[in-house]
Parts: C-alpha cells; structure tokens; sequence
C-alpha cells in the first residue's frame, strides 16, 4: 500500500493534480522539499517518502516559477523573431499611405495621363533626336573595336592606341552633351535617356580597352618565357574557352554591350537554358511596375512639388520643411519601386534572354549599417567596375585607400551631375556636392552610430536626401524658365 501510495503522489506531482486532504507536514514540509531539491528540482528518495502527501501548500516545482532571464527586446536575450511587428509596420504603412493616397485624389482629381508621358520623350513627332543619338552611339563602338584590332595584330602601337582609344572615350562624353545642348527639338527627359545610353557605353568601351591591354601584356610575358626554352605552348583547341585575340569579333563585341554587366571579360559565365516563366514574370513586372511609376509620379510627386514652389519662393523655411517631408513619402516609395523595376525585373530578364550566368546585380545594402556598405552594395555592376578598373588601379600606382576611395567618389558625383544639368541646360551642382558630402557622411555615421543606429541613419539620409535634391533642382528650374521669362516681359 505504502509503495502505491508513493507511487499515486509522484504521479500526482506530475501532472498536477489536486492534493491530497490527509497533509501531515504543510507549508513548512513543503518549504524542506523545495530547500532539499536538487539543481533539476528533483528531491532525493527519502525526502520523497517523507513528502508523499504534504502538497497542501502546492507541489515543489509550482513555489520556483522565476528564473535568470532578459526582456525579449533585450539585445541579451537572444530573441530575434520579430515578425508580427514587421507585419504590423507594413500595415501600418500602407494605412498611411492609403490615406495621403485618398487625400490626395481628393484634392487634385485623376491626374494620370498615358498621353502625357508621350511629350516628356517627343516634341515633334516626326523627329526623334534622342534615338538618333543611340544609334550613332554605334560608331564609337565599332572605333573602340577596330583600334582593339589593330593593337593586336600589331598594327598600332600602344601610345598610339592609348591616343585613340582617349579620343573615342572623350568624344561618347562630348558629342551628345554637345546634342542635348544645342539641339532645341531635345526633351529633357529624351537627353537623360542618351546620356544614360553614352555613360554606360562609355564604362563599357574602357572596360573593353582595359581587359584587351592586360590580354596583350600576359601574351607578351608569356611569349617572353616560352622563348629561351623553345617550347610552344600546347594548343587550346580542344577547349571550348575564347582566348585572345580570338575575342576580337563583332558578335562578341555586341554581347558584351548588351549584357547586364560593365566589366568585360572574355569569357562570361552562361546560364544553360532562357527559363520561360522566368522571364515571362520579369516582363510583366517590367510592364506593371512602369505604368505604376508614371502614375505615381502623375498623380502624387508632380503636385506636391509644385505646392513647394511658393513656400521656396517667399522663404517659408517652416512650409520648405513640411513639403519636404511631405515630398520624401512618394519619393522614396518611387525610388524603392525603381530599384526593383531595375535591378531585378529589368536586369534579370536582360540576362535571361542573353543566358547571362553572373546576377548579383544587388547585395543586401538595406541592412547598411554604414554609407560605405550601402554604395558597395546596392549597385553591383558600377561597384564591380569602379573597384576593377579605377579603386585597385590607383593603388596599385602608389595612392592611399583614402585618395583612392575619394576618387571614385568625385568620379561618381561627375557622372551624376553629367546626367542632371546637361538635360536641364542648368549647372547648380547639387548633385555633385551631394555625392561628395557622402564622404563625411560616411565618417560621421561610421563613428558615432553603430549596429541598428547606423542602419536607422543610412536610412534617414535615403528618405531625406533624395528628396532635397529634387526640390533644389525643380526650383532652380522653375525660377530659370518660368519666372525669368515673366521678369524680362
């Protein structure tokens, strides 16, 4: 019966039934079972007989319900799902937005106008000067081509070579410019296409003059070595891999200016197959995401940003600062979508189609903790070629990492000028000394803010810088085309 009714007791103890009436010890037995327990809370053999039905004062593991533990938004405690909240945020900003959205139909009525977007790219209908400007873009790349041609064979030499190829470059940066400036039929937004167009394929073509002179000088080393012992080298004809100067063809010349990359190689890596649905949901995102854009940029940024005229105007710096944090919601919310629309959709159903292996075209830039990491990281290819053909250079010929990185800084912030102030035929360099100000930006944010701080500022100075530089620059063009004119009436 004793055995048994031991046995009851534990059982009860485990599953927390109700106590037995027949308490001989109470709450004072039940204070010596909990002091003899051991570290896992269970008693020895003869307290556990001498405790079999003092559970009056509840069982032993019931009295230690506390242990040593942190909050859970304590970066101590280990706890890191924090998904309800995320879910939380996003709903809370589309509620947001929603309702800036309704306010805002409201106000101005359906502003979008497919038509309208036709004039940002056409004056005349019948003239077309921006195409036109891609299409002679051709004539320099077939230059680049035919001087890499020459090199090879040993046609050139390579001052004279180096001399051509500054020529071509200078000229793809020169010429349109030159177009947009002087040619009225232009857009604005038809001379940032071309311009777009020339910068890229100016990267491109250095990147094509690079990677054939370091062909040329490894050819040269090895001819240099395989001569004293009178060996020639073993014959890659069994390989199917390009070396030079076999690279030297059209058809590679124009994989390589269409390809999603601007580093040039002679070999790139190949997807084995176009993946159909793949591309398919690339190109309906491409579609749907464009027609969002414009809508948005219609219906919400165009009307806001002319509300910011007047308060600019008369120096309203407390109405400046309400449009500008009224103008940062639709900004950013464009620039986001553009990043996808760009980086993934567009870049990915390019590579597709060319079977294009390499698509890292974006790191994980929204977890920068600093400005450094977020440049490094949201635009791979211009990263790839600044780190490949301008950053290691300028070591290699003696320069500190800090004259170094400042270069490719200034480099960064010329192209970004070249692409705003020629198209609006206005020199303000807001750009420009927006991307050189990344450079004590990066400073202040990297020794003052750290881990979670440093993300919250990289993200601040998105939201907010972007939309400063709008404002500067539709000020400054607004002033210039439309009350200048009125003044000298």
């Amino acid at each position: 019966m004793g055995d048994r009714g031991g046995a009851g007791g534990s059982r009860r103890r485990r599953t927390g039934s109700r106590p037995s009436s027949q308490s001989g010890g109470g709450p004072a037995a039940a204070e010596d079972e909990v002091r003899a327990a051991g570290p896992e809370g269970d008693a020895p053999a003869a307290d556990k007989d001498e405790s079999r039905g003092s559970d009056a004062g509840g069982s032993h593991w019931d009295l230690r319900c506390h242990r040593l533990q942190d909050s859970l938004f304590s970066s101590d405690s280990g706890f890191s799902n924090y998904r309800g909240i995320l879910n939380w945020c996003v709903v809370m900003l589309i509620l947001s937005n929603a309702r800036l959205f309704l306010e805002n139909l409201i106000k101005y009525g359906i502003l979008v106008d497919p038509i309208q977007v036709v004039s940002l790219f056409l004056k005349d209908p019948y003239s077309w000067p921006a195409l036109c400007l891609v299409i002679v873009a051709n004539v320099f790349a077939v230059a680049a081509f035919q001087v890499e041609k020459r090199l090879a064979v040993g046609a050139l030499t390579e001052q004279a070579g180096l001399l051509l190829h500054v020529l071509n470059l200078a000229t793809i940066l020169c010429f349109p410019a030159a177009v947009a400036l002087l040619l009225e039929s232009i857009t604005p937004v038809g001379s940032v296409l071309a311009l777009m167009v020339y910068t890229i394929l100016f990267l491109k073509l250095f990147s094509y003059r690079d990677v054939n002179l370091w062909c040329r000088e490894r050819r040269a080393r090895a001819k240099a070595k395989a001569a004293p012992s009178g060996k020639k080298a073993n014959g890659g004809a069994a390989q199917r891999m390009v070396s030079y100067p076999d690279n030297l063809t059209y058809r590679d010349l124009y994989y390589f200016l269409f390809a999603p990359t601007l580093c040039y190689e002679l070999n790139f890596p190949r997807s084995p197959r176009i993946r159909k649905r793949f591309l398919l949901r690339r190109l309906l995102e491409m579609l749907f995401l464009t027609q969002l854009q414009v809508g948005l940029i219609q219906q919400w940024m165009v009307p806001t940003i002319q509300n910011s005229m007047k308060p600019f105007k008369d120096m309203d710096y407390s109405r400046i600062i309400e449009r500008l944090l009224k103008l940062a919601v639709p900004n950013h919310l464009i620039w986001l979508i553009f990043f996808y629309w760009f980086f993934h959709s567009c870049m990915n159903a390019v590579a597709e189609l060319m079977q294009f292996g390499d698509r890292e075209f974006y790191r994980d830039w929204w977890n920068s903790e600093s400005v450094t990491y977020f440049w490094q990281n949201w635009n791979i290819p211009v990263h790839k070629w600044c780190l490949r053909h301008f950053y290691k250079p300028m070591l290699r010929r003696g320069s500190s990492k800090w004259v170094a990185r400042t270069g490719v800084f200034f480099a960064s912030a010329f192209f970004h000028e070249y692409l705003v102030s020629i198209p609006l035929h206005m020199f303000r360099l807001w750009a420009f000394t927006g991307m050189m100000a990344q450079i004590p930006l990066a400073w202040i944010v990297s020794r003052f803010f750290q881990g979670n701080y440093g993300n919250a500022a990289v993200w601040l100075t998105l939201i907010i810088g972007q939309p400063v530089a709008v404002l500067m620059y539709v000020h400054d063009y607004y002033v210039l085309h439309y009350e200048a004119p009125v003044a000298g009436a």
